[in-house]
């Protein structure tokens, strides 16, 4: 692993031997207490259905404005739908980007006495103009979610832990799909497609139009590119998975730079998480392990919260601030 590159690991090592699935857990462990990215190969999405994703999601976005904003989020409490360019900020400023949200399908929460991070449980809304999008993104989320499950066991083994450690204390999968596009600019400096940030839950799949740069990874103070490769999702940590190993696995910053216009990009991360209610103990590493935790990243601006709901919510609200103020100006004011 050099310092320009990030690792590329195939998942169907785990299935191959037991020296192979060895060999990858060792792998999977290095990357992320490394760098905290890579690219995963050998997940068994197929091309078709990389196809259908790809041509379903620029479907969407060549829709006519009015059935786009039929969906917009601001119609929704719990931030679910399509984002116009501008409408969401990463660390305060502008995201040059649009985009549909797509989470666990459920109802309204009712009960007054819920938790506020219960607000973000409810429906998703679907276009009525293109009814393939709910099947596509549905088929998708249940291939990841299994592929998810897989690189947790493996983990769990790999810090030391009971290879159902993470199963145990997932509950409901609180996931988010977000099929996003970033429009070309022809600013003379690199444009924001997405701000620096860290991911606030525990793990994410990225996947990437072919051929199509702009993600970068900050390692060792410097910003790398990580370009999308045939076949594989980018893979990466958030900030719970550094809390539940005292800082051995290390969530990190990144970006996405705006392609040159009159070009486009499409990707399609999928945010595999803890229920909302759940805590992620944290984990008690192997004594060689253990002497390298480097302890959770401490930022007053945005801290860690142990407990799921917590960091999902703050990520809505920040990211947000139209459809906070119209639906939960209660918790901005509490929270000022």
């Amino acid at each position: 692993m050099t310092d320009l590159t990030l690792p590329i690991l195939d998942l169907s090592q785990l299935d191959e031997s037991p020296e192979a699935a060895a060999r990858f857990r060792d792998d999977l462990r290095a990357a992320t207490h490394d760098v905290g990215f890579f690219y995963l190969t050998g997940t068994g999405v197929t091309p078709e259905l990389e196809a259908r994703l790809h041509r379903t999601a620029r479907e969407f976005f060549e829709l006519d404005e009015a059935d786009k904003l039929a969906i917009e989020n601001l119609n929704s409490p719990q931030f679910r739908g399509y984002t116009r360019i501008g409408g969401e900020r990463t660390q305060g400023k502008v995201d040059w980007r649009e985009q549909i949200d797509i989470g666990p399908e459920r109802d309204v929460v009712t009960d007054p006495e819920a938790p506020d991070f219960a607000r973000l449980i409810g429906p998703n809304l679907w276009p009525d103009a293109q009814p393939e999008l709910r099947e596509v993104a549905t088929e998708w989320q249940e291939h990841l979610a299994g592929v998810a499950r897989k690189l947790l066991r493996a983990w769990a083994l790999a810090l030391g832990a009971p290879e159902t450690y993470f199963d145990e204390h997932f509950g409901e999968p609180s996931t988010l799909l977000k099929i996003v596009r970033y429009p070309g600019t022809d600013e003379p400096e690199p444009g924001q497609g997405v701000g620096a940030h860290k991911d606030s839950g525990v793990l994410t799949l990225l996947w990437v139009e072919p051929g199509k740069g702009g993600l970068q990874v900050q390692r060792g103070g410097e910003w790398v590119d990580a370009p999308p490769v045939e076949g594989a999702f980018v893979v990466n940590i958030g900030e719970m998975l550094e809390y539940a190993t005292g800082g051995y696995l290390i969530a990190t910053n990144h970006r996405v730079i705006s392609p040159r216009a009159p070009g486009d990009r499409i990707s399609v991360p999928y945010f595999f998480n803890p229920a909302l209610d759940s805590r992620l103990p944290l984990i008690e590493l192997p004594a060689d392990l253990a002497a390298h935790a480097r302890g959770v990243t401490q930022d007053p601006t945005n801290p860690i919260h142990a407990l799921y709901g917590e960091n999902a919510l703050k990520s809505r609200l920040r990211a947000h601030p139209d459809v906070a103020e119209r639906w939960h100006a209660d918790l901005l004011a509490t929270r000022a």
